[in-house]
């Protein structure tokens, strides 16, 4: 059971969008949970003319999802750790990539299959999101760099562990 304000004692035993819409009524802030973000855990992959991307992310036991990112690009290689845990501040993903500086996103929307972060004090990106439509994961980066709006998209397909693109 949660207390909101002015409401005494709310049953937490709604979920995902259905809690969303009903906590947004009363003006409170929405009751999310890890286990909102199961559909996110898996093995992804994607492949393009340019190279490819595999990330990886893990159930949420232990109220943490952890993820890693690689993409082989024309020889080149990136990297991102990632986690998706509950702080002060609600969901928050943390984003620790190759050379830059770790940051944290913190969830503004999750439903049954989609969430999104933002942090709109970070340079770029200034929001994450990502949606699942069966073996399919979309992420995508978005913000604006010098007064021009900039975003980048992902699109993986479910895969065995460890699997590659295939030549070509």
């Amino acid at each position: 059971m949660v207390r909101l304000r002015g409401m005494g004692i709310f049953r937490a035993s709604c979920r995902g969008i259905a809690c969303t819409m009903a906590l947004g009524a009363t003006g409170a802030a929405p009751v999310w949970q890890l286990a909102d973000l199961s559909w996110l855990a898996g093995h992804w992959l994607a492949c393009g003319p340019r190279g490819e991307t595999a990330e990886t992310w893990t159930d949420d036991r232990g109220g943490v999802l952890l993820g890693i990112s690689k993409s082989v690009r024309d020889g080149r290689v990136s990297w991102e750790f990632s986690r998706i845990d509950r702080t002060a501040d609600g969901i928050v993903f943390h984003a620790s990539p190759k050379g830059q500086q770790p940051a944290a996103f913190t969830a503004v929307s999750i439903t049954r299959n989609s969430v999104v972060f933002e942090n709109r004090a970070h340079d770029f990106p200034q929001r994450v999101s990502y949606r699942r439509d069966g073996d399919r994961l979309v992420g995508r980066i978005d913000g604006v760099v010098a007064g021009t709006p900039r975003s980048a998209e992902w699109r993986y397909q479910r895969a065995a562990l460890n699997a590659v693109c295939p030549p070509g």
